[in-house]
């Protein structure tokens, strides 16, 4: 009989630094879904600020960003 691990949902706030436009958004979202495809992520250009409900933990998130170019504020 196989288990359903379910995962706790967090909500995270990035403070990311380099999003300009529409793709950069895009990229991010990207990132953050090949890390837990059931995270909802919403991106914010104004603000720099991208917010992630999602069990994974905060430096796997932010190391996923990282990887698109951006970076994450400490």
């Amino acid at each position: 009989m196989a288990s359903e691990r379910k995962e706790i949902m967090a909500q995270q706030v990035f403070e990311v630094q380099g999003m300009s436009c529409g793709h950069c958004a895009s990229a991010v979202t990207q990132a953050v879904k090949a890390l837990d495809p059931q995270a909802e992520v919403t991106v914010d250009l104004a603000s720099g600020r991208v917010v992630v409900q999602s069990g994974q933990e905060r430096q796997a998130l932010a190391e996923a960003i990282q990887e698109e170019g951006y970076t994450v504020a400490a």
